[in-house]
């Protein structure tokens, strides 16, 4: 397995398989335009974990890189889609991770000139989590590409008032 960490955190370890109190797996369509949904979808579990706004941008904007990537640079899962994973852990980090069903190549971040209108996403990963990888599935059918946030908590959602008229 061959992991890459942002250059200022090499100490973290790549990814255990663990059940968190707050988890969730989805998969969404093999096209460009899941990105969008993906980024609904985070923002929903992340308020109900209570994660504070800006965590989750900076988590929309990375976790849209990585389905973005999955979906125009490899190919879907044998099921036709991409799977999303998203945990945060009980000492506050936020983990989320993109799998597709490209085994040949791990991620690593392209040194576009300054005229190239694309491959600067995983330089942006890099450049704002805490730690990013990317690492072959054991049964060789595609990879995953991940990230972490620190995502201390933030204030508990506002209480609807069921009264209200």
């Amino acid at each position: 397995m061959t992991t890459h960490h942002h250059p200022t955190d090499a100490s973290v370890a790549p990814f255990v398989p663990a059940t968190y109190p707050h988890e969730v797996t989805w998969s969404l369509p093999h096209h460009p335009r899941s990105a969008g949904n993906a980024r609904a979808q985070l923002r929903e579990h992340t308020h109900i974990w209570h994660v504070g706004d800006e965590v989750t941008t900076t988590a929309q904007l990375l976790l849209s890189e990585l389905v973005t990537n999955a979906c125009r640079h490899a190919r879907p899962l044998p099921h036709g889609r991409v799977t999303v994973r998203c945990a945060l852990s009980p000492t506050g980090t936020l983990r989320v991770e993109v799998t597709d069903g490209y085994p040949v190549e791990l991620a690593r971040p392209r040194h576009p000139s300054p005229t190239d209108i694309s491959g600067r996403g995983l330089a942006l990963v890099a450049s704002l989590a805490n730690a990013w990888g990317s690492q072959l599935l054991p049964d060789t059918t595609g990879k995953i590409v991940w990230f972490e946030l620190a995502a201390p908590p933030g204030p508990p959602p506002a209480r609807q008032d069921a009264r209200k008229p």
